[in-house]
């Protein structure tokens, strides 16, 4: 894919999130653009919307440089709240990456805005189901609709797979790994 056909935001797990961090030495963080507009979120705070660079506007207000152990907390707040790393490419050449957005289905416009679009993630899930005990846990935190339960069992429905590893994260059988994109069915 060509940097021209790549959308602004992509999905990744929380771990390449926290790899795309650690090749940063500063931060910036603002209240989220979409939690602002909704006026509220039930799932998390309002200032997850990190940043790498402090000469562009953000989309929420309250714009603040903070050290790496603020950094950790979102990452913190992202882990117990569920919530879906959404890196952000400049926008001039769509190669680099100017910072990560920390998103939900209760107020981002991404979920609740079918017209937003959004890059999959380099991986894709597979779970492997002689270890699955089909307890739904991992279907309460797909955003995607790539998981149901259905008549006690776990349907997969691998197509609608953004990569965000929620559900690997979740699962307490560990029956679920990330895949690189294309290589799933292995």
């Amino acid at each position: 894919m060509s940097n021209i056909d790549r959308h602004q935001h992509f999905v990744c797990t929380l771990q390449e999130a926290v790899t795309i961090i650690n090749g940063h030495r500063r931060f910036w963080v603002c209240n989220c653009g979409c939690r602002e507009g909704r006026g509220f979120c039930t799932r998390s705070r309002l200032d997850l919307c990190l940043m790498f660079r402090g000469d562009f506007d953000a989309t929420g207000s309250g714009k603040r440089e903070i050290k790496y152990i603020e950094v950790e907390n979102i990452l913190n707040e992202t882990r117990n709240k569920h919530l879906v790393a959404r890196p952000f490419r400049n926008l001039t050449d769509k190669g680099g990456i100017d910072g990560i957005c920390f998103c939900c289905d209760d107020c981002c416009g991404y979920f609740l805005n079918k017209d937003e679009v959004c890059d999959r993630g380099a991986f894709v899930e597979k779970t492997i189901f002689d270890d699955c005990t089909h307890c739904g846990i991992c279907v309460e935190v797909c955003y995607f609709g790539g998981r149901e339960m259905r008549e006690g069992n776990l349907l997969v429905h691998n197509q609608n797979c953004y990569g965000c590893g929620l559900c690997r994260d979740i699962c307490p059988e560990e029956c679920i790994i990330m895949k690189p994109r294309g290589r799933e069915l292995l």
